[in-house]
């Protein structure tokens, strides 16, 4: 695995950096012997809550802060309520996580709320490293089943006793989102793209009877996922900002709408490595998921487009955002065309009845 490095920070992007000063003086504050943040960099990957490593003399820190301009969109960017999240899996026993260290709610210090946690190294693998990876195919189906195991193992956990119920209502869950996210994109569209008020109105009528409900992470992929750099198991899971309790089909469809494969775009294949030799199918992971986990997964396609639609949906607001000028970061331009790429995908899987 010579080729895989660990995950690693770069610098801030323009326009995106953080006041190290006020920083400094309420971390020194807040954290005994914290001392002085000697370098910060920016992780790169990922198009929503901005993630930046702070390195002090001792210790290596992650902060998460919504990304800018993102007022207007307060539901996904709550810090304090993924920082709630992660506090109480880890009360609860649930190790795949970072461990916490403070929430700031205090706006002045850097503009936002922002969350602070431990550094996990390990390696992600991000849709962009694709073409560079050498892993071979076996080890990689073996990683496709781990993946889907951590799934089931996380809507295996009891929402009730460790009082995660308490993050979500999730009677009406499915309806509710659908409902949703067709008014986000709504209020975020810019152009003309039929597909997306055609699958707004098909997920409307076709709403499915709900599953009994689980926490579900709902942004379950390959580089949200922190693996051990020699045994590619996986240590740590990310990005909690859009968990809540519901129906974990849901789930699965928003991972499977990640799960390109080898005969997806190019498009696709920048924002998963699940194409790569060795990987699990999308149908095959619906009935290992099915397997493993004993829920019926025999109307995924539901899902799987419901995944499709609303990844579509918030390449929209980030794009939307991009042309108002909140955000600088050139990446976001060509989202309007993953927004088309998605909706006409979402729109054939309907046509051809299958994944």
């Amino acid at each position: 695995m010579t080729n895989i490095r660990l995950d690693a920070a770069s610098e801030p992007r323009v326009g995106e950096e953080l006041p190290l000063d006020a920083l400094n003086a309420y971390l020194q504050a807040q954290i005994p012997h914290f001392g002085q943040i000697q370098k910060v960099g920016q992780f790169g990957g990922g198009y929503s809550n901005l993630t930046y490593l702070l390195q002090t003399e001792n210790r290596a820190y992650v902060l998460r802060r919504p990304p800018f301009g993102a007022k207007d969109i307060k539901k996904g960017h709550d810090m304090a309520r993924e920082y709630q999240i992660l506090s109480t899996l880890s009360q609860a026993g649930y190790h795949k996580i970072p461990q916490t260290v403070l929430c700031c709610e205090d706006e002045s210090i850097l503009g936002c709320p922002f969350y602070l946690m431990e550094k996990v190294e390990g390696v992600i693998l991000r849709g962009k490293m694709g073409h560079k990876l050498s892993i071979p195919a076996e080890q990689m189906r073996q990683l496709s089943y781990s993946l889907i195991d951590a799934l089931v193992e996380l809507h295996g956990i009891d929402i009730v006793k460790t009082g995660l119920i308490q993050i979500g209502k999730p009677e009406g869950y499915i309806q509710r989102q659908v409902e949703g996210w067709s008014k986000r994109y709504e209020a975020a569209q810019t152009d003309d793209i039929p597909q997306m008020l055609e699958l707004a109105t098909w997920l409307q009528q076709h709403l499915p009877t709900e599953g009994r409900p689980s926490l579900i992470h709902n942004d379950f992929k390959y580089d949200n996922a922190i693996l051990h750099p020699d045994t590619l198991e996986i240590i740590a899971l990310l990005d909690w900002e859009m968990s809540t309790v519901g129906d974990p089909l849901m789930d699965l469809g928003t991972c499977l709408s990640y799960w390109c494969e080898a005969s997806d775009s190019d498009f696709e294949k920048t924002f998963n490595v699940s194409w790569l030799s060795g990987n699990l199918t999308r149908q095959e992971i619906a009935a290992y998921y099915q397997d493993k986990s004993g829920r019926d997964t025999s109307n995924i396609l539901y899902f799987y487009v419901f995944g499709l639609f609303k990844n579509a949906v918030i390449m929209q607001q980030i794009y939307s955002r991009y042309k108002k000028g909140y955000t600088k970061d050139e990446r976001f331009a060509m989202l309007i065309w993953g927004v088309q790429e998605l909706s006409k995908k979402a729109v054939h899987a309907l046509e051809q009845g299958k994944l």
